[in-house]
């Protein structure tokens, strides 16, 4: 597949149209937030209802999304059935890379996410629901990665900045 450039704005379009319920986490989350981490993914963690998982499917057919990081083809039904079977999901896509995620490191999922998350207006009509700081920190320290852990750096600070 033709892969375009990192575009999360694309992502984000895609899934209001088609009205999925997600939380922005990761790197895009962090730089929401002012963090200068740099990402080349957009990271998500979507509402696992059924009716939500059917939407989710709709709309990453629309981004023609395909599975990431496998080096042999393999047979995979994008589906509502095989994202309820499933958790952490992987894609490449026309907006870029595109990690979908029931329960990411850190957190119990979605409902606990949504609940202290931050709506942002991203302009052109895009309004997102961003992870906390204090849940994207304990995200990230959960993953544990050296580049999470110095995400963690940035977040406190950017934390401890605005709280002033």
């Amino acid at each position: 597949m033709n892969v375009a450039a990192f575009d999360p704005l694309e992502v984000f379009r895609t899934f209001q149209r088609f009205g999925v319920r997600y939380v922005v986490i990761g790197g895009v989350g962090a730089r929401l937030f002012g963090s200068p981490t740099v990402t080349r993914d957009t990271d998500i963690c979507y509402e696992r209802s059924p009716e939500n998982l059917e939407r989710l499917t709709e709309a990453l057919r629309d981004l023609g999304a395909a599975l990431r990081g496998v080096d042999q083809p393999v047979t995979f039904v994008l589906d509502a059935r095989t994202l309820a079977a499933g958790d952490h999901f992987t894609f490449t896509s026309r907006a870029g890379d595109l990690d979908c995620l029931g329960t990411p490191a850190g957190v119990e999922g979605f409902s606990e996410l949504a609940r202290d998350a931050v709506s942002m207006d991203l302009g052109e009509g895009v309004s997102v629901s961003v992870a906390s700081i204090d849940d994207l920190i304990r995200m990230k320290k959960a993953a544990g990665r050296p580049k999470d852990l110095i995400a963690v750096e940035w977040l406190t600070a950017v934390r401890d900045e605005t709280a002033m």
